[in-house]
């Protein structure tokens, strides 16, 4: 649930500046949706959870070297799963959410601005409702692969979910409740 919030507030962040005036902003997004979405979600993981941890600690060894502040950072398996998948799917929910803004029809914009609305109430009661009609199904759809990929998360040291809730239920016989019966 965690990547997926993190995945959808970065997609409307990417969607926003994919679609700007500001050409930095625009460039920025293209740049994140075209690098993310070409590698692999295992490299990515690795590099973020054992590349990160090594870039974190060379940080750390200048700062004690040269201002003698002693600090040590470990990277936990979890926070680094949810970012890295929240990143990974940021890309996806960016394009999803570029596509359903575009969907929405810019004479309903306009008959919004025509009749006073700031542009925070136009995308709050026109734009923003309609955006979300589209933008269900490649949802739903990233939702279901952001599930399938945190078994990768195994990778780097967490249990596989799907692995665990198998197990739970063939324990118990019992697939929908996965508990233990009490004694």
């Amino acid at each position: 649930m965690l990547s997926l919030i993190l995945a959808i507030i970065l997609g409307l962040l990417t969607a926003s500046a994919k679609m700007s005036r500001n050409w930095l902003l625009r460039r920025t997004a293209t740049v994140y949706t075209t690098l993310i979405r070409g590698v692999p979600d295992l490299v990515l993981m690795m590099l973020l959870f054992f590349g990160g941890q090594i870039g974190v600690n060379a940080i750390s060894d200048i700062l004690y070297y040269d201002y003698g502040i002693d600090i040590y950072i470990n990277f936990n398996a979890f926070a680094a799963g949810v970012i890295t998948i929240g990143f990974i799917f940021g890309a996806y929910m960016g394009e999803t959410f570029r596509g359903a803004f575009m969907a929405v029809d810019n004479g309903q914009i306009e008959a919004g601005k025509a009749y006073g609305m700031s542009d925070g109430l136009v995308f709050r009661r026109i734009r923003f409702p309609q955006m979300m009609r589209h933008a269900l199904p490649g949802l739903s759809n990233n939702w279901m692969v952001l599930l399938k990929t945190t078994a990768l998360v195994s990778v780097i040291g967490l249990t596989d979910m799907v692995r665990v809730a198998a197990e739970a239920s063939r324990a118990t016989h019992e697939p929908f409740t996965f508990c233990s019966p009490s004694p």
